[in-house]
């Protein structure tokens, strides 16, 4: 199932200038049928509220044609982010790249 799993590697800052490319990669790739989706945060050292809310209106939009996305390697910093606003509860995470897209075919 995860064979056709797409993986989205955004680097640097995710804020409001660069938000709206996650957004259009994110599109993309369901709008070609991904339905599943890892987003690899390795590389991203900041994200903003605009780049959460990129991360959930893909999501959902996912969620809504019965796709998942989990999302892995976030940085200290990053994964401090979501924890505060409670988006570690809304996503599914995972520590590695491997475990993500295991955990897409459970």
């Amino acid at each position: 199932m995860s064979q056709s799993a797409r993986v989205i590697s955004p680097a640097g800052r995710i804020d409001a200038a660069t938000a709206p490319l996650l957004e259009n990669q994110l599109s993309g790739a369901i709008d070609e049928g991904g339905r599943e989706i890892v987003v690899d945060l390795s590389s991203v050292e900041y994200i903003s509220s605009a780049g959460l809310r990129a991360l959930l209106a893909a999501m959902k939009r996912l969620r809504a044609l019965g796709g998942k996305m989990v999302l892995c390697s976030l940085h200290p910093y990053v994964k401090e982010v979501f924890d505060m606003t409670g988006f570690s509860r809304i996503f599914t995470m995972c520590n590695t790249r491997d475990e993500a897209l295991s955990s897409l075919r459970s």
